[in-house]
């Protein structure tokens, strides 16, 4: 966030605006900063003419780097740290306040706009810490809204029918009928392209939120009226907001997407706020100049939309809309990406081809996958009988209420038990044929971590046949290097930020990053976060499935050497299955490198990035290369590795 020049000067400029309004009036202006941070709005509101600052910060390791970079800058006699809550701030002789602010300065905000808590925190800054007709940076925010039909996001949010062997899989009706999870989908919706959607409404102002008087954080509702631009199915809306820094609304803030800009590569980066992605309770067809109505509700953490045909809305308006929650559990157990990993039809193609070519009717089944259609398709093509380990009772009635959907009730034997504790008597005394796996399991958060059905396969050794198939036969991790377009900058010193010392910021950072932990890689979905290939990628290290986990670590060294021109900020990994021997599934790039180094990746798993400690710039004539060392610890479970760069 300190990285978001515009965003700091937008802020600087609203600063600035606000201490002069105040001073015109012959006041002193006494500042109120809620969530602090570094301090930064505070330095500028002092370095603008304000008298003196109280910095909120409830995080006790920001809030002393913010106390260490105020005495830095020269500050400490004007600004005051108060290591609280703001709820928890006193006013009074006594209190951690000697008086209220005039000025009420805040960056509380979320890709929802209000999830972190914005709205109780203004009402009791209003209520007990600032003055009436005190000033405000920002001083207001608008939520904006967009109806569209996508059947890409859709695929996020309900289960689509599934042809297997020319027979149609269909979702349990339960599911069709769910508004869904209640949690907002934030995402950078500048990496999805308008071509993935059909825009249904105009961009739609839902409501504002004037920060300089009086706040509730109750429930409230507000509806606009539209006509329909175009006809088609009303499914997802898509939101985020802009920041006024001043009354007259000169100074925008906005998270709009880049292609919402005449020139979209001129838009701001603003990685850091995202997107919101809302999907409406129900599918509506809707038809060209209908009339509609879109109504957003909120709480005080989160917020919902409905969409109501005109002749309905003053009847419905009436009654307020609840949050929607899951009831049909599928939600639940299937995040928004699994989601749209189950109705990726051409990795569904590539899992059927897979299965038909190793399935006949006496063999018996096993998948190890967390709430996966795997072993219904088993079912589908013929196996003579199939079980399933489910991880948890709610996965199991997921897949349960997929069966009976689809008249095959029985057709899988749903254990909910785990690997270890697997018997011959749970299985009746069968021998299993054919072991499956995605691999998917949902503790997983770096690609590796799905090695887990390695394990799994191995404490099921006894219940195999000796000719058994294993499905995926063996995975690979890749890598390659790569410049990345803006995610560099999570890990990048600030140093000075508009025109101030942070650099205890950034030493806390590197303290941070001085566990080993943080020395190893962390899981990012690169399609969302671009990146160009500096190196060809490579397949590490492969892992034999067919054999059980081996006692002894498995160790790979090698080198990358550069072959493109750029800045490398570090290395992509990521894992692909090898289901048969002519058969692959990638959890990363979907596409070969581009002669250019553009990357295509998977939109439904979570690539690992590993960050070098200094960016190195190539000169991609291959005299250079990434070096790494990879160390497969069977006993942890876990891959450690090293990266540097070498001469070659």
């Amino acid at each position: 966030m300190l990285h978001d020049h515009d965003r700091n000067k937008k802020y600087y400029k609203g600063i600035r605006a606000a201490v002069s309004r105040i001073k015109a009036r012959g006041e002193r202006v006494v500042v109120l900063d809620i969530g602090t941070g570094t301090g930064l709005l505070s330095m500028m509101a002092v370095t603008a003419g304000a008298d003196f600052c109280y910095a909120v910060e409830v995080f006790k390791p920001m809030a002393e780097a913010a106390q260490s970079i105020v005495k830095k800058n020269n500050f400490s006699d004007k600004i005051k740290i108060i290591n609280k809550h703001s709820s928890d701030v006193t006013v009074g002789p006594d209190g951690d306040m000697q008086e209220q602010a005039n000025l009420l300065i805040t960056e509380l905000f979320d890709t929802e706009l209000i999830g972190e808590g914005a709205l109780p925190s203004y009402e009791h800054a209003h209520q007990h810490l600032v003055k009436a007709g005190c000033e405000a940076v920002p001083h207001r925010a608008t939520v904006y809204a967009q109806l569209v039909e996508s059947e890409l996001l859709w695929r996020w949010a309900q289960l689509e029918p599934v042809e297997v062997e020319g027979a149609r899989l269909v979702p349990p009706p339960a599911v069709g009928r769910c508004p869904g999870a209640h949690s907002v989908c934030d995402i950078q919706l500048s990496q999805v392209s308008p071509t993935s959607f059909t825009p249904l409404s105009p961009l739609c102002t839902m409501f504002s939120v004037d920060f300089s008087k009086p706040v509730s954080s109750a429930f409230q509702s507000h509806s606009t009226s539209f006509v329909a631009q175009s006809g088609g199915r009303a499914q997802v809306v898509l939101s985020w907001w802009d920041l006024d820094m001043d009354p007259s609304g000169t100074i925008v803030c906005s998270m709009a997407p880049s292609w919402m800009y005449p020139q979209p590569t001129m838009a701001p980066w603003r990685d850091h706020w995202m997107q919101s992605v809302y999907f409406l309770p129900v599918e509506t067809q809707v038809a060209e100049q209908e009339e509609l109505s879109l109504t957003v509700c909120h709480d005080d953490y989160s917020l919902w939309y409905n969409l109501q045909s005109h002749s309905l809305q003053d009847v419905r308006a009436k009654t307020p809309q609840s949050r929607p929650s899951c009831t049909c559990q599928a939600h639940l157990v299937w995040n928004r990406p699994r989601f749209g990993e189950l109705n990726d039809r051409q990795r569904t193609v590539s899992y059927i081809a897979a299965l038909r070519s190793v399935l006949a009717e006496d063999r018996v089944c096993l998948s190890v996958s967390d709430g996966s259609l795997l072993p219904v398709f088993a079912h589908m093509l013929g196996a003579k009988k199939v079980f399933s380990l489910e991880n948890s009772r709610m996965s199991k009635q997921v897949i349960e209420e997929v069966l009976e959907a689809n008249s095959v009730k029985g057709g899988v034997e749903l254990l909910e038990i785990r690997p270890e504790q697997l018997t011959s008597q749970d299985l009746g005394g069968e021998q299993i044929s054919v072991l499956l796996g995605e691999p998917y399991f949902s503790t997983s958060l770096l690609p590796w971590h799905s090695l887990f059905f390695w394990y799994c396969r191995t404490a099921l050794a006894g219940l195999l046949r000796p000719d058994a198939t294993i499905l995926p036969c063996s995975a690979s991790l890749h890598v390659v290097a790569v410049e990345f377009q803006d995610l560099w900058r999570i890990r990048a010193a600030c140093g000075t930020c508009e025109g101030f010392d942070v650099s205890p910021m950034d030493e806390m950072v590197q303290r941070s990053l001085d566990f080993r932990e943080s020395r190893e890689a962390e899981p990012h979905p690169l399609w969302e976060y671009p990146c160009r290939a500096l190196t060809q990628s490579a397949a590490l290290m492969t892992f034999d499935f067919t054999q059980c986990v081996p006692e002894q670590p498995i160790s790979s060294r090698g080198s990358l050497p550069f072959i493109r021109i750029g800045r490398c900020h570090g290395v992509a990994l990521w894992m692909e299955y090898h289901l048969t021997d002519d058969v692959t599934v990638s959890g990363g790039l979907t596409q070969p490198i581009s002669e250019q180094g553009t990357c295509e990746w998977s939109r439904h798993r979570k690539q690992g990035v590993y960050f070098l400690r200094s960016a190195w710039d190539s000169s991609g004539d291959g005299g250079a290369a990434v070096s790494y060392s990879f160390t497969f610890e069977p006993s942890l479970g876990d891959i450690k590795m090293d990266f540097s760069i070498s001469d070659q």
